[in-house]
């Protein structure tokens, strides 16, 4: 899955953005729209991205139909039982340890991913400080996957940093 998140674009410029990595992924993975459930659409993207104080799923899922993915960013176990209740497809829960791209969040720790699995049947990724030394600890809550920004962006080679961390992570949920 690719996430197209960049918030301070106007929608015009996130669309012009969202063909173009469109074209890059080909369809190798999903492409998922942050935030902007217009451009989304426009895209005829495979799912948009809410934040936990954005737009509500329903509103989402109303404007999207039925066919494209509608997951909710989380910080609380309420909250994830909420989106479940809405009828998101799946959540991104975070921040897990500290990271750069959130510097002053608080973070949640794996106990946090525990307790999300005893409460909701939905896909869980978890997001916030993901790197090779902790994704095994992660997986092994149980969750479905992990987002990850600053371990492949500021990698020396992208690709292969995202190669080694898939790797891990289907390594350590016995794939």
């Amino acid at each position: 899955m690719v996430q197209l998140r960049e918030k301070d674009l106007s929608s015009g410029d996130l669309f012009d953005l969202g063909q173009r990595v469109k074209a890059a992924i080909a369809g190798r993975a999903a492409l998922i729209v942050n935030g902007n459930v217009d451009v989304a659409v426009e895209l005829n993207a495979d799912g948009v991205q809410l934040p936990e104080n954005g737009m509500s799923v329903r509103e989402a899922r109303r404007l999207v139909g039925p066919n494209m993915l509608v997951g909710r960013s989380i910080h609380s176990v309420s909250g994830a039982t909420q989106a479940q209740s809405d009828g998101a497809d799946y959540l991104i829960a975070g921040a897990i340890f500290p990271t750069a791209s959130h510097p002053n969040r608080p973070t949640q720790g794996v106990d946090f991913l525990h307790a999300l699995r005893r409460q909701v049947s939905l896909p869980i990724l978890a997001i916030g400080g993901v790197t090779m030394q902790n994704v095994g600890d992660i997986m092994a809550t149980g969750v479905s996957g992990a987002a990850v920004i600053t371990a492949i962006s500021e990698a020396n080679d992208p690709g292969l940093a995202a190669r080694e961390l898939l790797d891990e992570m289907l390594g350590a949920s016995g794939i």
